[in-house]
């Protein structure tokens, strides 16, 4: 089924100007195809709330969500809307109420697996200066769980690594300390550890915060070539708009930690959510 018939889709349902319709019936619709099985979920979220501990608000509360196994999905709101919540949740790392299911598997009991085939880059990660490795060997960590523990690389681990280095262009860093490197090269050598698991789902947080224009458009190429190619699932939260991935299937906007409009990008910068969300901006997008 082509990427582009979620949008068919939705405009077959004949919704109203109201968001919360229009993400009512995209999520209707995704889980009558899953039931009849066209579909395979990626990511099932049910009534999730999350609470960070000591806290008593929910970061992110009452969140339903259904994600398609193939999609490109930007997570985008303003700061301290919930993104980081979501993914973080999504990931295993926060306790959290509702269900919880990701490729699959109930999060809260295999967790490890999860993760083990889930891509992560965490938002705003930096390297101390005097850390040992080399940014080859951060980029290995990310095939451990292929690896498994105290078990030495083989010549195709190494192929990996060098081949995603290569496609970000940081192959020449490979023999550098990670912690010498600029936060753009240490950004990409974090993509690359995400990249190097082969995963199933990628999780990226603010993945664009410290590149250039040219490196962003070579990740958000990537990712798109991982969906098109592999049907690898991926979420990329984002604060810069015109920075999201042009091939984006969906974007899904939170606000006050709930989601407030789930579909078609252009759809959600038109929505009165959008609006209430960031005000009148406009989005210039490649």
């Amino acid at each position: 089924m082509p990427h582009g018939g979620l949008v068919t889709l939705k405009y077959s349902c004949g919704v109203g100007p109201s968001e919360n319709l229009k993400y009512t019936c995209i999520t209707e619709l995704l889980e009558s195809i899953t039931e009849g099985g066209g579909l395979q979920l990626a990511i099932r979220l049910e009534d999730v709330s999350t609470t960070y501990e000591g806290e008593k608000r929910p970061a992110i509360r009452d969140i339903n969500l259904k994600v398609r196994s193939g999609e490109l999905i930007a997570v985008i709101g303003p700061n301290g809307a919930g993104k980081t919540t979501l993914l973080e949740t999504i990931n295993g790392l926060l306790r959290s109420e509702g269900l919880v299911e990701v490729l699959g598997l109930d999060v809260r009991k295999y967790g490890r697996e999860v993760r083990r085939r889930t891509g992560y880059v965490p938002q705003d990660f930096m390297v101390p200066s005097d850390t040992p490795f080399l940014a080859k060997d951060i980029v290995m960590m990310g095939r451990v769980g292929r690896i498994g523990l105290l078990k030495p690389p083989s010549k195709r681990d190494w192929e990996v690594v060098m081949a995603v280095m290569e496609q970000l262009g940081i192959a020449d860093l490979a023999d550098r300390p990670v912690g010498k490197l600029s936060g753009g090269q240490q950004q990409k050598v974090m993509i690359a550890r995400a990249l190097a698991k082969e995963p199933e789902l990628l999780l990226l947080d603010e993945p664009f915060s410290s590149l250039d224009a040219r490196s962003r458009e070579t990740v958000c190429r990537l990712i798109a070539d991982l969906r098109d190619d592999r049907s690898v699932t991926a979420l990329v939260v984002t604060h810069d708009l015109s920075a999201m991935p042009e091939e984006c299937d969906r974007a899904v906007l939170l606000n006050g930690g709930r989601i407030t409009a789930d579909g078609e990008p252009e759809e959600v910068f038109r929505s009165e959510a959008f609006l209430r969300a960031y005000g009148h901006i406009k989005v210039v997008r490649p």
